[in-house]
């Protein structure tokens, strides 16, 4: 019993705790104090708040306190089972009574935008997404990252560990539920407010701002898992799928305008080469300058049509020409006119080809990704990567597309933010390179276990860890192995963008890539 009561006592004082925490960083008002006490009170069933002594000391974040509560949760049977998938959908519960209304969040943001300008606005609105525990940044500081110098500049490589797996009971109670009817996609604004479930996450801390783009009506916020500085996502009012036409370009350049501090991008709007959510309409932007941004342009050109608007191609793994302009109304016409033209082109000499005759039907293949950001001078920068997704026999997943030999690194699409040089490689190859880290430290056992196939986590990476004894040899410190398996993984993802670039970056490659330019009309200006 005094054990159950020292537990009590200390749910009770970090609920003051939260409360104290949740003041300071303006997730209410003082006014809202009682109010949101007692909310708290009532999910725990508390009758009475804590009696003793509260400090007044700042918390760095929510983290501890919240884990206390959960604790108690569990004990008292507000989630059925103590695992990450019902933990996180009580701490949503929980945090979502610390918030404002939708409402006032969005006045608030009006308010400092008006009176301050959009970038303090974002800035508040990021913070209030980061103090809510809606971005998880105890998860997301979790992540291994690191920069890898290649031939295309320093690409940034992250191994993912902020977004939590489910256990495989999760995963067998998740498909026996029907498909979603409410909310549809993880992307649809009804996500906010809403409780969650086994198969869908909790989003009580979850507050969007309404916005217009090209005069429809649209919402930002911010990714959970950010994947870098300031990851927000753009998404359209309806449960709408992906599909990229000249309304897209505008509305990218519109965000822009209104968001000079941040890029947008879209993703493709076809499989394979497309992102992960294709049902609704959706971009990606921030705060971060990417490999991309920083890439070279090898070769300019332009067009009689777009006065004022050069094109360049750029020195990137994938295939991308650059388009800078200061007129919006110029580049979007010269942006979607070699959008126009590469869906109806196909170079058999480099084998590129716009469609397959699939049961007397036309399928395409071509589309794009393009993403588009402010320049320096006060103009609009976009870079227009060709995509193309066709299949045949060696590649069956996609000839522009990871190999299979890469597979066991990364066998996923590449979207948008790995197009723009940051890897999201997947948790499993955390435990992984630690293991082939101590093969090359000169573990035996652990070597015969990954050939034999006992250790099943490391039989897909048995050729490779062939390949780096040949060159390093099995009597490395632990950190020099990892050195040497951060510059190999590193290298290996440019080598996937490689795969998935459309005109190769080498001569030939080069020489296609001006061709399909010349073909859109851009004549090569002189170096």
């Amino acid at each position: 019993m005094g054990a159950e009561e020292t537990n009590k006592q200390k749910a009770q004082h970090a609920i003051e705790q939260l409360l104290h925490y949740a003041l300071e960083q303006g997730l209410f008002e003082e006014q809202d104090l009682d109010y949101t006490r007692n909310r708290l009170l009532e999910l725990f069933s508390f009758d009475e708040p804590y009696l003793g002594q509260v400090g007044s000391e700042s918390l760095s974040g929510p983290q501890q306190q919240l884990q206390i509560l959960i604790d108690f949760g569990f004990e008292i049977g507000l989630i059925p089972e103590n695992t990450d998938t019902y933990r996180d959908l009580l701490d949503a519960r929980i945090t979502g009574l610390l918030m404002p209304r939708p409402s006032e969040t969005i006045a608030k943001f009006m308010n400092t935008k008006s009176q301050s300008g959009i970038e303090a606005a974002t800035d508040e609105f990021y913070k209030l997404s980061v103090a809510s525990n809606y971005i998880r940044m105890d998860r997301v500081s979790q992540n291994i990252y690191w920069k890898q110098p290649t031939s295309y500049g320093d690409i940034e490589i992250t191994i993912n560990l902020s977004k939590p797996e489910k256990n495989p009971k999760e995963i067998a109670m998740a498909k026996l539920l029907p498909p979603p009817i409410y909310p549809k996609c993880q992307l649809c604004r009804e996500n906010v407010g809403y409780a969650g479930r086994i198969n869908h996450p909790a989003r009580q801390n979850l507050r969007t701002i309404p916005l217009d783009l090209n005069e429809e009506p649209w919402f930002f916020q911010y990714s959970p898992y950010v994947y870098y500085n300031e990851h927000c996502i753009v998404f359209h009012h309806d449960h709408v799928p992906m599909k990229l036409t000249k309304l897209t370009f505008k509305r990218l350049l519109d965000f822009t305008t209104q968001f000079p501090h941040y890029f947008i991008g879209s993703n493709a709007d076809l499989p394979i080469v497309g992102g992960s959510i294709l049902t609704h309409d959706h971009f990606q932007g921030g705060k971060h300058t990417f490999a991309l941004e920083r890439a070279p342009i090898e070769a300019k050109f332009e067009h009689l049509n777009y006065r004022g608007v050069t094109a360049g191609i750029v020195h990137w793994p994938m295939t991308v020409l650059r388009l800078n302009g200061q007129d919006q109304e110029i580049l979007l016409d010269a942006a979607n006119d070699i959008y126009e033209q590469w869906k109806v082109y196909s170079d058999p000499a480099a084998d590129v080809y716009a469609f397959s005759k699939i049961e007397e039907e036309q399928v395409p293949h071509n589309t794009v990704t393009p993403i588009v950001r402010r320049s320096k001078d006060g103009g609009y920068e976009m870079d227009i990567v060709l995509r193309n997704n066709r299949c045949d026999d060696q590649h069956p997943e996609g000839i522009f597309h990871p190999h299979r030999e890469m597979h066991h690194i990364k066998k996923e699409n590449i979207g948008l933010i790995e197009v723009m040089g940051l890897a999201i490689l997947p948790g499993r190859l955390k435990e992984e390179l630690s293991e082939i880290a101590e093969i090359l430290s000169g573990n035996s056992e652990m070597y015969e276990a990954a050939v034999s196939g006992a250790r099943s986590g490391l039989a897909v990476h048995v050729p490779w860890i062939k390949e780096l004894i040949a060159e390093h040899g099995t009597a490395l410190t632990k950190d020099q192995a990892e050195s040497v398996l951060r510059e190999n993984v590193g290298n290996k993802f440019a080598e996937i963008l490689e795969h998935a670039g459309v005109f190769k970056a080498n001569e030939s490659g080069r020489a296609a890539f001006r061709r399909f330019v010349n073909s859109a009309g851009y004549k090569e200006l002189s170096s």
